[in-house]
């Protein structure tokens, strides 16, 4: 068998070098959605369970509302963010949207943090304050998201960062979206400016009007409170009547945004319908003290001669002379002040006194025990819906005419 003849070993075609791949461009980072600073969305913030007279009262001053969970929304600039802190007596603050971005990973959000324009908004002398919640996101660690847009905010603008801030920064990550607000109130608006001496278990200025519109007042008839503490209820009816603005002694935080304007502002506190009340608004206590709080908060807000205040204890209390109006009362309920065993008493007598002396009077009780309430006597209707008050949840029992 002849051998096979051996075949050349191919030669390796030469290639010529390949060029050089066009680099590939990187996907353009999208930029941080700063908003319109004349559309912009304004949050009223409710007491849990009273968004609904939250919302006919910012209905009747004029802003178009949308309903969300925890208050209502709506669009509109500065002059309408300072008219809600001055004009509304519900909201507990009044929170801004000013911008939204995308943000699937911490490198992500440094760096659309960076290029958020915060000078549109903030001054770089004014320090800030920034609080951060997380939902259904990627990012999900408060505590980070709150370092690294207080370390954007340092970097981009200089603003510095305290903890006593008078700028709060609200950041919200869901479903990885990040959405900044500011609150533009600062101190809660509960806080009026007049109110200097409280007592025990106070009732809160904004839950106080909420429950004064829930009863129907718009401040044509007279109000007896006769367990007055500090007076929060006489006082709020009596500003009510006379169309006081219930901001108007107190500071915001948006007196220290860019966008603030001393002069439009001071136009906006002045062009007040003020009117002189024909009734007058009283509050009875059996404390002593309470009656000295209350005329020294009543003083302050500019009150005094709209109102009048009692020691009395319930059994002594008188129907004012004058058209029929509305008794309301936040009478202690065991939970908050010690032991409810005597206060069982306590109602049954309050309730005797009001239907013999409050004949075409309406009557509403706030109280977190039914039973209490019962124990009245009184022809409650149906009570409204729960509400948050220091840990537990009361409810408005109101009348008819008795």
């Amino acid at each position: 068998m002849k051998p096979r003849p051996q075949t050349p070993h191919r030669q390796a075609k030469s290639r010529a070098p390949a060029a050089p791949r066009p680099p590939v461009a990187e996907k353009p980072e999208t930029a941080p959605l700063a908003a319109d600073q004349s559309r912009m969305e304004i949050y009223l913030v409710a007491t849990p369970g009273l968004e609904e007279p939250l919302a006919q009262e910012a209905s009747a001053l004029g802003f178009d509302i949308r309903p969300e969970q925890g208050g209502v929304t709506f669009t509109g600039g500065w002059p309408d963010v300072w008219r809600a802190n001055l004009q509304m007596r519900g909201a507990t603050r009044v929170l801004v949207r000013i911008g939204s971005f995308r943000a699937m990973h911490p490198a992500q959000l440094d760096k659309r943090a960076k290029r958020f324009p915060w000078s549109d908004f903030l001054r770089a002398d004014v320090p800030v304050r920034v609080e951060a919640t997380s939902r259904k996101s990627r990012i999900y660690h408060a505590g980070a998201i709150t370092q690294r847009i207080e370390a954007a905010i340092t970097e981009s603008l200089g603003a510095p960062i305290a903890d006593d801030a008078p700028v709060t920064i609200k950041v919200r990550i869901e479903d990885d979206l990040c959405t900044i607000s500011l609150d533009s109130s600062g101190e809660s608006l509960h806080r009026r400016g007049h109110k200097q001496a409280v007592g025990k278990a106070p009732m809160r200025e904004t839950m106080a009007a909420m429950f004064l519109r829930q009863c129907g007042f718009d401040g044509t008839e007279p109000v007896l409170d006769p367990m007055c503490g500090s007076g929060t209820f006489v006082i709020e009816a009596a500003e009510m009547a006379a169309g006081l603005q219930p901001g108007r002694v107190r500071d915001f935080a948006f007196q220290h945004f860019t966008s603030f304007d001393p002069a439009a502002w001071a136009a906006m506190k002045a062009d007040t319908a003020r009117v002189t009340p024909e009734l007058r608004f009283y509050g009875s206590d059996r404390d002593p003290g309470a009656i000295r709080m209350s005329s020294e908060n009543a003083e302050r807000a500019g009150l005094i001669g709209w109102t009048a205040f009692r020691n009395l204890s319930i059994s002594d209390i008188e129907r004012p002379e004058g058209p029929a109006g509305l008794v309301i009362i936040n009478p202690p309920y065991g939970a908050r002040i010690g032991n409810k065993g005597p206060l069982f008493g306590l109602h049954a007598a309050m309730g005797e006194v009001l239907r013999e002396r409050f004949k075409g009077w309406r009557v509403g009780i706030v109280t977190s025990d039914p039973q209490l309430a019962r124990a009245t006597g009184l022809p409650f209707r149906e009570p409204g819906p729960y509400v948050a008050h220091g840990g537990l949840k009361i409810r408005l029992y109101l009348t008819a005419p008795l």
